[in-house]
């Protein structure tokens, strides 16, 4: 497959965007929060965003949608809304199509791409058809042959629930003994549990804003994998820009970025997530729709490397908000 795959439904950001009159914005809510797994990571998404936007003179407002109805939006005469939510109920398709209900432009992709990007089932399933190279994956249940999952993946493997982010209910599982825990803890967070074969390479991860895939960046985590702590909490975990990988490389997987997140109809801004073999072959993991804007997150720092300041990254993605 080559790289040449676009998406029709996403407009290249305004170059100009980082120096519009943020009055030209109106009244702008900043949704984070929310009842997701997630909601902690999100409400430290969203007070950065806030103050971002107000500190460039943005008329903006923090709205925690599980403490206030979606419809006083419209009511309070709201303009458009950064979307900071992430999980559930924010970043799933859900609350795109309220907005879109109440003809309120938001921030990131419409309602099929969020949906599609939240189900790591789903989206598996799209890149497979689209030719796209995968991890080799299998749904499980409680009643799944542990022998016949051992055999397709082998050991070490990854269980974790299909519609979660953040790695919330993922376990690395080792030995055939602990495959079934692994799916009870997967399982408390969605009834969709998914197997997936362990790719040791290395990870990476690629920002994309707009129609550009931002600089690609290794992550190096001190634990095991790159499991909640290491993404919030932890220290120690290694983010690498440059990635290490020469130019050629880099721009493969950049345009493996660009094409997975065309494939499920993203828009806006995004983030796609890559494992690589120790023989060099890349897979592409997951999308995110609405990636973390905290002090240890991806996007914000490829924008950096790409001279994109965090005041300047909140307003290009403000400025493309669109309706549907």
């Amino acid at each position: 497959m080559d790289n040449k795959i676009s998406n029709p439904r996403t407009p290249p950001l305004n170059p100009e965007s980082s120096i519009l009159d943020p009055g030209s914005f109106g009244k702008v809510a900043v949704l984070s929060g929310g009842r997701s797994a997630e909601r902690e990571v999100s409400l430290k998404s969203g007070a950065a965003v806030l103050a971002a936007l107000q500190k460039s003179g943005v008329d903006a407002h923090a709205f925690d949608p599980a403490l206030m109805n979606l419809q006083a939006l419209a009511d309070e005469g709201f303009d458009r809304v950064f979307i900071a939510l992430h999980g559930r109920f924010g970043e799933d398709g859900t609350v795109q199509g309220a907005l879109e209900l109440l003809e309120i432009p938001y921030t990131g992709s419409g309602v099929m791409a969020s949906a599609l990007g939240m189900d790591k089932w789903r989206s598996k399933l799209v890149w497979y058809a689209g030719g796209l190279p995968i991890p080799d994956f299998l749904l499980i249940d409680e009643n799944s042959d542990v022998e016949a999952v051992a055999g397709q993946l082998g050991f070490p493997l990854f269980v974790k629930p299909a519609n979660e982010g953040s790695s919330v209910g993922i376990s690395k599982v080792k030995c055939a003994a602990d495959l079934q825990a692994a799916y009870l803890a997967a399982a408390k967070h969605d009834k969709l549990v998914i197997a997936e074969r362990f790719i040791g390479g290395g990870e990476y991860t690629v920002a994309i804003l707009g129609e550009r895939a931002l600089p690609v960046i290794k992550i190096e985590p001190a634990n095991e994998f790159y499991d909640y702590e290491a993404k919030y909490t932890r220290d120690d975990t290694r983010y690498l820009c440059p990635c290490g990988l020469n130019a050629e490389q880099e721009a493969r997987m950049q345009g493996l970025a660009l094409q997975a997140f065309a494939l499920v109809g993203g828009q806006g801004w995004g983030r796609v997530d890559f494992l690589m073999s120790e023989t060099g072959k890349m897979f592409v993991l997951e999308v995110n729709t609405s990636p973390g804007m905290t002090d240890h997150s991806l996007v914000p720092m490829a924008a950096g490397k790409a001279g994109i300041s965090f005041g300047e990254l909140v307003l290009q993605v403000l400025g493309s908000a669109h309706v549907g």
